[in-house]
């Protein structure tokens, strides 16, 4: 692990503030956090925490992107999700660890030593409601998953992850352009293929595609530029209107 530098490291001034576990605490809850919390930085690659291991904290992720993977009795493993900016790393009232966590980027964790964050949750029931919130909303996330893995062509695919990760710096009030939506691809493109289940081949090519049909534009390896998000929206095969599919 790393040393910590990051520039936000009031509060006030933090980028996930508004959709993060703390996104209703008030002046007061706030200073009860900044007393258990403590930041944490990884490296791409870094292992943050092996399934099975204890946790003594919880965490939010600031910047960057970890991924969470299932390891099988015969050494295979399957990335079974993704946490993003914002997400929640933990569960309260578990102290070990149901998957490997690893930074797929490099990584900002906000920390909370677990005891005194689960005592304060009994204490401010809207953290545990927000929590409950984030919980569902990971819930959500994974049946949009089953889908996108189990039904989604290559290119349904691959429009899918970039639409959510559009959606998640939007969120933000990050990736806003004058000519549409932008984002740091934070998967390498051997990572976005084993996350969907491709080849690396067909991610690059899939990736070729949809910008020679200009429903993306790439600057250098991972700037991805969306001009318009409705088109992408029709590439990933969703019925956004609940009609029906033509």
């Amino acid at each position: 692990m790393s040393d910590v530098i990051f520039d936000h490291k009031e509060c006030g001034s933090c980028p996930i503030r508004h959709r993060a576990v703390c996104a209703r605490c008030e002046t007061d809850e706030l200073e009860e956090l900044d007393a258990i919390k403590y930041y944490r930085s990884y490296e791409a690659g870094q292992p943050i925490v092996w399934s099975g291991d204890r946790m003594d904290f919880v965490a939010s992720v600031v910047t960057g992107v970890a991924s969470l993977s299932q390891a099988m009795e015969d050494g295979r493993t399957q990335m079974v999700g993704l946490l993003l900016p914002s997400d929640f790393l933990g569960r309260p009232g578990r102290d070990v660890a149901p998957y490997d966590v690893i930074a797929v980027s490099n990584l900002t964790l906000c920390c909370f030593r677990r005891k005194p964050f689960e005592q304060m949750m009994i204490r401010t029931p809207h953290i545990g409601q927000r929590l409950l919130e984030m919980t569902l909303d990971e819930l959500d996330a994974a049946r949009e998953w089953m889908l996108i893995l189990g039904r989604k062509t290559a290119r349904e695919k691959i429009a899918s992850l970039m639409a959510i990760l559009a959606r998640r710096e939007a969120s933000l009030g990050l990736g806003s352009t004058e000519n549409g939506m932008s984002f740091e691809l934070p998967l390498t493109r051997e990572a976005m293929a084993d996350y969907l289940g491709l080849t690396l081949e067909t991610v690059s090519r899939q990736i070729s595609a949809l910008k020679r049909d200009g429903v993306i534009t790439l600057e250098g390896k991972r700037k991805v530029l969306i001009p318009d998000f409705d088109r992408l929206q029709i590439e990933t095969g969703d019925d956004t209107d609940g009609g029906l599919m033509v």
